[in-house]
């Protein structure tokens, strides 16, 4: 669309009234998926699951806004951007209605699926059509602003969560959309310029559904293998074998196909595909499973209330959607590589030195001050990965860059919460068994008998209150190696960072 001159020959006031309409949609969006990180915790009672279930309530809906997003291109130019917009807004909002009347699991599972279709139709239309509103001398400007909204709704999203949990109960994080999506649909409807060009095109549908499938499966296999034994299990086994089908089915229907679901051509440029790997693994793999640890650290471990939770988070996620806007200046001044180099080196020394060192006994001031620098390095990340990835797409293919981008971001956030709650679990259970294998059996029957007696209650309650002191120290405990194995993810993702100084350094030299 940014070909199209009459598409920014707009007046002021009409631009920033499409601009605020486009920039909402997108806000409601991506603050939906933090908001519900800080419930997740919660639900395990009302929903009756555990968080092997419940962590579903976050990974099916990557999964789904993973795979829609890779019809989205065809749907713009086949529909337009206006109309697919306002589809998404109505999915989302109609969606987030029913999550919040779910009584069960399975059921808003299944509308969170709805949700995340209409996340993904609605960040990639308004990611286009904010571009499209502003001449190319001021797109700088339209990625400050898009930049901007979209930092600043994972940081506002916890703390948000959490107050509305805590007066209204988790059903409103889910209801607040409602009206928002019906005002937006309306205003997109009245207000939101056509489209002024469309474009015939053929989508392979058998390269989607393979790839899909390889997604799926590989994505409930992480979930699952944990709880069930990994490869000692059937249905792991099962699905192993279908992830590999999937991707290898895949690769084939593109090789023979005229039409192909993704071009990959785009990564013949070495600073593209750097992009790519390491947005997928500082972002997806290792800064996601930090987004969904943290609150699960201040509910379950330094057993913080909801709200009190929120706002922990919101101390230094306030700081990511500061340094987002400041990351675009300087990625202007100095390159985006650079800054990414610098984001990357403040997210190592966190999460190495600092984030392992929270625990049980850490004063809640001393957690909040710890987890800053992992906000700061959160801001410094998202906006000069874009700037690398969209300046090394040709213009043609910005959208399919857009496409490729938020793929990534929520097949490796689905990845990266698979892992934490796997790695969760797994160390808990590691130091459970370590604490019972420490344990002289005369030695605790005495303590529990005297326990019983001095408190005046049966032997079956103050077993149950041990065995829960027990639990909670051994994710106490726990949580430092989780911690840890996040980081190495982020450690991989800097290697890449790396090489885009090598190739740098390559063309000086030529």
């Amino acid at each position: 669309m940014n070909n199209i001159k009459e598409s920014w020959d707009i007046t002021a006031s009409q631009r920033a009234l499409f601009s605020i309409i486009v920039m909402t949609g997108a806000f409601m969006a991506i603050l939906d998926t933090t908001v519900v990180d800080v419930i997740v915790p919660k639900l395990t009672g009302p929903l009756s699951s555990d968080m092997y279930g419940v962590q579903w309530i976050i990974t099916s809906y990557m999964i789904a806004a993973a795979i829609a997003l890779l019809i989205t291109e065809y749907l713009i130019k086949t529909f337009g951007s206006k109309k697919i917009f306002i589809l998404g807004v109505a999915l989302f909002a109609l969606a987030s209605f029913f999550c919040g009347m779910s009584d069960t699991l399975t059921s808003i599972i299944f509308f969170r699926v709805i949700q995340g279709i209409g996340e993904a139709l609605i960040m990639v239309t308004s990611h286009i059509m904010i571009f499209s509103y502003f001449p190319p001398s001021r797109q700088g400007l339209a990625m400050g602003i898009f930049g901007l909204g979209v930092s600043f709704a994972p940081a506002l999203g916890p703390t948000l969560g959490g107050y509305l949990t805590e007066y209204y109960g988790w059903r409103m994080v889910f209801f607040i959309n409602v009206p928002v999506g019906v005002l937006l649909s309306v205003a997109g409807m009245l207000y939101l310029p056509k489209d002024l060009k469309f474009e015939k095109m053929r989508f392979n549908f058998i390269s989607l559904f393979f790839i899909s499938l390889g997604t799926i499966a590989l994505l409930i296999m992480l979930s699952k293998g944990q709880q069930r034994g990994w490869f000692n299990d059937e249905l792991i086994v099962l699905l192993f074998f279908m992830s590999i089908m999937g991707y290898l089915m895949y690769a084939f229907s593109e090789i023979i196909s005229k039409h192909k679901l993704i071009d990959f051509t785009l990564f013949k440029k070495p600073d593209f595909t750097n992009g790519i790997f390491l947005y997928t693994f500082i972002m997806g793999f290792s800064m996601y499973q930090y987004f969904y640890l943290l609150p699960v650290y201040y509910e379950h471990i330094k057993m913080l209330p909801t709200l009190d939770a929120g706002i922990a988070v919101f101390s230094f996620a306030i700081f990511i959607g500061f340094f987002a806007p400041i990351a675009g200046s300087l990625s202007d001044k100095f390159g985006a590589k650079k800054v990414l180099l610098l984001s990357s080196i403040i997210y190592l020394l966190t999460s190495y030195l600092l984030l392992p060192t929270l625990n049980y006994y850490t004063p809640i001031v001393r957690a909040e001050l710890l987890t800053i620098p992992f906000g700061i390095a959160m801001g410094l990340f998202f906006a000069p990965a874009t700037v690398l990835l969209l300046q090394n797409a040709p213009k043609e293919k910005g959208e399919l860059a857009i496409v490729l981008m938020d793929y990534v971001r929520f097949v490796g956030g689905s990845f990266g919460t698979a892992l934490a709650t796997n790695n969760m679990e797994y160390f808990k259970n590691l130091n459970f068994q370590h604490f019972e294998e420490l344990q002289n059996p005369t030695f605790i029957n005495d303590y529990l008998h005297s326990a019983k007696e001095f408190l005046g209650v049966s032997l079956d309650k103050v077993e149950a209150f041990f065995n829960g002191y027990e639990t909670l120290m051994s994710y106490n405990y726990g949580f430092k190696s989780v911690f840890l194995s996040a980081a190495h993810w982020g450690a991989i993702g800097s290697i890449f960072v790396l090489l885009l100084f090598v190739k740098f350094k390559k063309e000086s030299i030529k």
